[in-house]
């Protein structure tokens, strides 16, 4: 394995980072509020939604908005002052965010992730002093995969042991968040081969997050290319990922489940364009002996299938994020392995939907419906896109195995 060769002629166009905010973040009280929160914010991203896609627009201001609303540290435990909500209400506090801009609901998917790792793995000193970051408003972003590597879970990234500190090279790719992040976890390895996050200021002397995302999808997530050119993190910002596969712990299943929470949004605001454009603007078929294209019973019976197959997935989501919960309170062979399986159940129906409204959509709604104006196909494209991440045929091979054969799932962040 070589290391990967890190362009420092790119530096030239690295994104300044940005500053912590001025006022700490507010705290969510409650499950109930966290969703009130989301609903409420939900309504305002929903507004130019279509505009940033089409002009790739970064959300500076919603992005703000969010992580100052108190939704980034829904995960944050008690003990160290957060609200802890069930990660059923996360997950459909993502659900809620994605369904208005899914973009937006990704930018928080890997920070909520390393979130709940923090609290598996770390210590309790590393836990306060990292949980307080939280809780005032930091946003992680993250500096996971790599582009070039066999597979996903080969890294190449390491990190060097300095005394009070690790100095990590390395290159990496898909970081979403990463450009407005304030503190990048990164996954390095150590001499050991096992995998860290080195939880990197953005605006650390080496660091350079570039602009390069150029996916026809999720076009607003703020991602691209993070170069690290001998990095320097405290040890105190050094969290052994690693620990949360070794033994069984709800980890991969939380970062799984907030992908199908973001696949669920985009499902559901699919549906709700294609009832808007029907009621409003679709004209009645010539045969169909109707004045209105939302008597067509052809549409009727379409609309009914895609929200019954949507309400499927949203009740396997709910599902799944009670298991994660029971996952976490017990971490043990079996309840891990049932918010893995539920989780997976929940990617597929998740996958299945999100396809399938967003392509339903344009054939329900009509030709009109595919006009630049209304932009409408930026659902598929944020569908196909989004749902490549852990692939669903894969997932049907892990319940296939787990219901025959008894065999639990992988552990590791793609399982």
């Amino acid at each position: 394995m070589t290391l990967s060769q890190v362009n420092t002629e790119n530096a030239v166009k690295a994104v300044p980072a940005v500053p912590r905010p001025a006022e700490p973040a507010h705290v969510i009280k409650d499950d109930a509020e966290a969703i009130a929160v989301a609903r409420r914010l939900a309504a305002e991203f929903v507004k130019d939604s279509a505009k940033r896609d089409r002009e790739r627009i970064w959300p500076v201001a919603e992005l703000d908005a969010f992580s100052q609303s108190g939704l980034w540290s829904i995960n944050v435990p008690k003990a160290f002052g957060g609200p802890e909500v069930s990660y059923a209400t996360l997950a459909k506090v993502i659900e809620i965010i994605s369904a208005a801009d899914s973009s937006i609901g990704q930018i928080a998917q890997n920070h909520l992730g390393v979130v709940a790792a923090i609290r598996t793995v770390s210590d309790p000193a590393q836990q306060k002093l990292l949980f307080a970051e939280v809780l005032k408003g930091t946003r992680f972003g993250n500096a996971f995969s790599e582009f070039g590597s066999k597979r996903a879970v080969d890294f190449e990234t390491r990190f060097t042991d300095a005394g009070d500190h690790v100095v990590v090279t390395g290159r990496k790719f898909y970081s979403s968040g990463a450009l407005l992040a304030h503190l990048v976890p990164i996954v390095a390895l150590d001499d050991e081969g096992r995998a860290w996050y080195a939880i990197a200021e953005r605006d650390a002397p080496g660091l350079t997050v570039i602009d390069d995302w150029s996916s026809f999808g999720q076009r607003t997530t703020l991602s691209g290319t993070v170069l690290l050119d001998n990095v320097k993190v405290p040890k105190t910002h050094l969290v052994p990922g690693y620990k949360g596969y070794e033994v069984p712990t709800a980890d991969s299943a939380i970062f799984q489940i907030i992908q199908v929470a973001v696949d669920t949004g985009i499902a559901q605001a699919a549906i709700d364009e294609t009832v808007a454009f029907v009621r409003t603007k679709s004209r009645a078929w010539v045969d169909s002996g109707q004045d209105h294209a939302w008597e067509d019973p052809y549409t009727i019976q379409a609309v009914g299938d895609l929200t019954l197959r949507l309400h499927a997935a949203q009740a396997l989501l709910e599902k799944a994020g009670y298991a994660i919960d029971r996952a976490v309170l017990n971490p043990n062979a079996d309840t891990v392995a049932e918010a893995q399986i539920v989780t997976a159940e929940a990617k597929i129906l998740s996958t299945e939907i999100a396809i399938a409204a967003t392509n339903k959509l344009f054939e329900l709604a009509g030709t009109r419906s595919t006009l630049a104006e209304h932009n409408l196909d930026r659902h598929w494209r944020n569908a196909r896109t989004h749902t490549l991440h852990d692939p669903v045929r894969w997932k049907y091979a892990i319940l296939g195995r787990y219901f025959l054969n008894g065999e639990n799932p992988p552990l590791h962040a793609w399982s």
